[in-house]
């Protein structure tokens, strides 16, 4: 099965295949999709290594929309903009393998690195969620919608005042139970909630 991750696939059989390179003959389409019903783009605080590679594979088999890494105040990871460039790249490699595990033939864009203002400029009127230890409204509480925005922070957490300002922008604050998440579990949690809730999960 081959796909071009614009939706549909294709299949095909390998007439030849050598080291770095293999020809196939297309035989035919199909235009099945694997996307969820609910867009959800994935504002994701960087963290340093695997973890980061870990919330991008497992973002991507879940059903993620679109990925946007946020420089954040607690993040450590701290780089020049070629080295980010760099690390996008890597990034998106990671989230098209994720597709080809999973099933999926949309690729969901990984976005050059950001300060957490930029990105909330990016997804200015969709709706937000975040989810956090002392939100004030269960999960059951998601409204139905078809694109939503989240925001997952670093090791470090997010800071008081980024969580304040996601609150300014009308962002509901999901309870996702009373324990503190890694950085690289709680993406994973959110997204399983949200498609589970609102999405093709439940």
């Amino acid at each position: 099965m081959l796909f071009d991750g614009t939706g549909g696939e294709y299949t095909a059989r390998i007439e030849t295949l050598q080291k770095r390179r293999a020809q196939a003959r297309i035989e035919a389409f199909s235009a099945r999709e694997a996307e969820a019903p609910v867009g959800v783009t994935l504002l994701q605080g960087i963290s340093k290594g695997e973890r980061m590679d870990y919330s991008m594979q497992k973002a991507t088999e879940l059903g993620v929309a679109r990925i946007i890494p946020v420089i954040s105040a607690r993040c450590v990871v701290r780089l020049d903009a070629e080295r980010w460039a760099k690390k996008q790249r890597h990034w998106q490699a990671v989230a098209v393998a994720a597709c080809e595990q999973c099933g999926r033939n949309r690729i969901p864009p990984v976005e050059k690195p950001c300060a957490l203002d930029e990105a909330l400029a990016t997804v200015s009127g969709l709706p937000g969620v975040i989810f956090d230890t002392d939100g004030d409204r269960a999960a059951q509480d998601l409204e139905p919608t078809t694109e939503l925005a989240t925001l997952i922070g670093p090791e470090g957490g997010l800071a008081p005042e980024e969580i304040q300002r996601v609150t300014e922008c009308g962002w509901q604050r999901i309870r996702l139970g009373p324990r503190i998440l890694r950085s690289d579990t709680a993406p994973v949690a959110a997204l399983a909630v949200i498609q589970t809730v609102i999405g093709d999960l439940g």
